[in-house]
């Protein structure tokens, strides 16, 4: 589907506005980072609610599947957790309580660090991930299947360049 042919969207809406009063402005980023943000909401709530049928946030989520994706025997230390998932301990140790209490993981002394501790998924906590994580799939290849499979590799390539160069430009002073 080309721009022409298209169907119009609210941020064809907004670069309209904008052109209207301000003609002068570039908005080409405008239309590609207000269409990210408004897909991200949007599917971010659609994985909430996948989630939730699982009694699961999305950030209980992300902390019982980066344990599953660690591989047997899905145990981290709360430091290693706080750093794949960009949270401060504070936040981490939050999470970590929740699960617990869910039976979802549990938190034993490090064998290797006296001071340590290892955090492990409980045979519930696998359980419950491996269905979450096929739900939350399902959601996404739905919403992804408005393209086709080359559409789909070329956009999550274009993405993967626009994400580096975001990430080594850093914010503007």
């Amino acid at each position: 589907m080309t721009k022409e042919n298209a169907p119009g969207d609210p941020v064809d809406a907004i670069i309209e506005q904008w052109a209207a009063v301000r003609p002068d402005l570039d908005t080409a980023a405008m239309e590609v980072f207000g269409r990210i943000y408004r897909l991200s909401r949007t599917m971010g709530d659609r994985m909430e609610k996948a989630y939730a049928r699982f009694g699961l946030s999305r950030g209980e989520f992300d902390v019982l599947a980066t344990l599953r994706r660690s591989g047997e025997p899905y145990t981290l230390s709360p430091r290693r957790l706080s750093a794949t998932l960009m949270l401060t301990t504070g936040g981490m140790t939050g999470r970590l309580d929740k699960l617990e209490r869910a039976g979802l993981l549990r938190r034993s002394p490090d064998p290797h660090d006296r001071r340590g501790l290892r955090v492990t998924l409980t045979e519930e906590g696998l359980r419950r991930i491996d269905e979450a994580v096929g739900a939350g799939l399902a959601v996404q290849t739905e919403a992804l299947n408005t393209l086709n499979a080359q559409q789909a590799g070329h956009l999550a390539d274009l993405l993967r360049q626009l994400l580096a160069g975001a990430v080594t430009s850093g914010p503007s002073s």
